[in-house]
């Protein structure tokens, strides 16, 4: 038996409910196979705890997170407090302590989930996306320089370092490799001169180790339109921060929604705590009201479970959520249905058992 720790952030919003299932299914797989345990312990950090404390987590806690095998959250934001306090004072600032350089996103249209694309057939929507998370557009480096004068200026910086890009890339075509899929790195180097003509230059240097890899290099305006007038050309996708977040977005659309969609926040030496979420947001106007898709969260687990190793109980969790789509059971009533938070995870659980 092997017993592993996992701190919960539930966060804001629906965070709390969709969390509470991802944690039901959980336990659920540790009933039908005992050598499965977790210990799970709850921080209450969030915005709301920045409203108390004027933090969104102690001084602290990223000592108190380095002790976990993995990380579950469920959203953050909420009105009051500004986005990018709630976003880079948890998130990305637990991205990047953590050295989570990975951030892995499937993006697959399951059986039974609604598309908005016309004559697209299931398994055309099959990618994988490779996010950069650690540097990149979302590094938070920059000025602010002689505020509220006519002479104000901002400066936003990428930060594109060669050991960044090589890793993200290098790990991008592994996977390729293993899954036996094509590669295809999305940049925007014709406008962005430094930043992207050096993505595209280590892209080019790395994939000469890996000839077996069928290999494509778009710029983000084509990539964003072949998704959806292509999908089935997309297998593994590798890019930036900035245009991960924004085309795995697209990818959540066209893949049955935002109450679909899963996140895993990787750190692949294991040197620290990976992170594993929906990638919603926090929903404050339907918070409560129990009727929060929850399969994100549960999607979260399964790639939870893949980490740690038991991908055939990850891919249990998928094979229920498909059953639950293609049956119309259980579902919330952003995916057509009238089930609560709790019977939408419930669904589920019977399945599992």
């Amino acid at each position: 038996m092997t017993t592993y720790k996992i701190a919960l952030i539930p966060g804001d919003g629906i965070g709390p409910e969709v969390i509470h299932e991802a944690v039901r299914v959980l336990k659920t797989v540790s009933e039908l196979d005992p050598k499965i345990q977790f210990d799970f312990t709850e921080y209450p950090w969030g915005c709301e705890y920045y409203l108390k404390n004027g933090e969104m987590m102690p001084e602290n806690g990223m000592e108190i997170l380095s002790d976990y095998d993995a990380i579950l959250l469920g959203a953050v934001g909420y009105p009051g407090v500004p986005d990018h306090i709630s976003l880079r004072d948890l998130l990305l600032r637990i991205r990047h302590d953590f050295d989570q350089y990975v951030n892995l996103r499937p993006v697959k249209l399951l059986k039974g989930a609604p598309c908005p694309l016309k004559d697209v057939k299931r398994e055309d929507i099959d990618m994988i996306f490779i996010r950069e998370n650690s540097e990149g557009e979302y590094a938070g480096s920059g000025a602010w320089l002689y505020p509220n004068s006519e002479q104000e200026v901002v400066i936003q910086n990428g930060v594109f370092s060669r050991k960044g890009c090589e890793r993200i890339i290098r790990y991008a075509f592994d996977l390729a490799r293993k899954e036996k899929r094509s590669l295809t790195s999305v940049s925007k180097g014709n406008a962005l001169n430094y930043s992207m003509v050096f993505w595209d230059q280590i892209f080019n240097e790395v994939k000469k180790e890996y000839p077996d890899v069928d290999t494509y290099s778009l710029l983000v305006d084509a990539a964003s339109m072949f998704m959806v007038k292509d999908p089935k050309r997309f297998g593994v996708v590798v890019t930036s921060n900035l245009f991960g977040d924004i085309l795995t977005d697209l990818g959540a659309a066209i893949a049955g929604g935002m109450g679909l969609a899963a996140s895993a926040n990787i750190n692949p030496e294991r040197e620290y705590p990976s992170m594993f979420e929906p990638i919603h947001g926090s929903a404050p106007d339907i918070a409560g009201k129990g009727i929060a898709n929850p399969l994100a969260s549960i999607w979260a687990a399964s790639q939870l479970l893949d980490f740690l190793g038991y991908k055939e109980w990850g891919k249990r969790i998928i094979d229920g959520i498909e059953i639950m789509l293609e049956q119309k059971k259980g579902l919330t009533p952003d995916l057509g249905g009238t089930a609560s938070t709790s019977e939408c995870g419930k669904t589920l659980t019977d399945y599992l058992k």
